[in-house]
């Protein structure tokens, strides 16, 4: 009789406890970096989850730019992306010119969910994340504008590249304390430190979870800072051959490059 042995998955990994992860990796598996192609850190197993204005300047500057009063919510605003819409850091992103001529870019901090949970309280909700990694939510704006919600401008494939890896909460420390810069061409569009979020990490896991359930390998965009394209003046929108990267401190780069045909 053959014994077959299932291969465990990244989210298989990270649904383990720590002590269980420790024991299912081995430094004779190290491969040097320059002898891969990395993939996306991980797949979630269904839309990726985003918070709209969740830096104060980042809110003022898009209110600015479509003429409105800000009025913040009580409660953070989420939205999603559709998980088709995930790319790997250092991919070319191939984007169609005849579905949007407005292109923008919105660094972020996202944070891996590492436990099944539901009802999680805040004062425990960082005991379920698996760690951190940067994310690039970019955003078809005409689209955005034109359905009059944020999905479909959100989820256009390779809309999402996510990466370069997973740091875990031990690597990073404190996630309110690390600078985020966003470069597009080398040049700089976008910095904040996420000290700046209107809400915390736990209040966004706390409110996320309340009678809804989170899975290992969930991703929670925590929201990006001001600067994005569309608020500049005049706008500033991506165009073919632009290089994009998303500096998160304790992190590193999530470079990508656009293809737009």
């Amino acid at each position: 009789m053959v014994r077959t042995i299932a291969t465990p998955t990244l989210r298989d990994y990270i649904a383990l406890a720590p002590h269980e992860r420790i024991a299912w990796h081995s430094t004779d598996q190290l491969i040097p970096l320059g002898d891969v192609t990395l993939e996306p850190p991980v797949l979630p197993p269904r839309n990726v989850f985003c918070v709209g204005r969740n830096y104060m300047e980042h809110a003022l500057e898009g209110a600015r730019a479509r003429g409105r009063e800000l009025r913040l919510p009580d409660v953070p605003t989420f939205f999603t992306k559709a998980s088709t819409a995930v790319a790997a850091p250092g991919a070319e992103l191939r984007l169609q010119a005849r579905l949007s001529r407005e292109y923008d870019f919105e660094a972020e901090l996202a944070v891996v969910i590492g436990a099944e949970c539901k009802d999680v309280p805040e004062e425990e909700a960082l005991h379920v994340v698996f760690g951190y990694t940067a994310l690039n939510d970019i955003t078809a704006r005409d689209l955005q504008r034109a359905h009059l919600q944020w999905f479909k401008g959100k989820s256009l494939d390779q809309t999402c590249p996510i990466g370069p890896w997973i740091v875990t909460p031990e690597e990073i420390g404190d996630p309110h304390a690390l600078e985020l810069n966003c470069y597009v061409n080398a040049e700089r569009k976008q910095h904040a430190n996420t000290a700046a979020m209107i809400f915390s990490i736990p209040r966004l896991i706390a409110e996320l979870s309340k009678g809804m359930t989170l899975l290992p390998g969930d991703v929670i965009a925590t929201g990006t800072p001001e600067g994005v394209g569309f608020a500049r003046t005049p706008p500033e929108f991506l165009a073919d051959g632009d290089v994009l990267d998303v500096h998160i401190e304790r992190i590193g780069h999530l470079t990508n490059t656009l293809h737009i045909e």
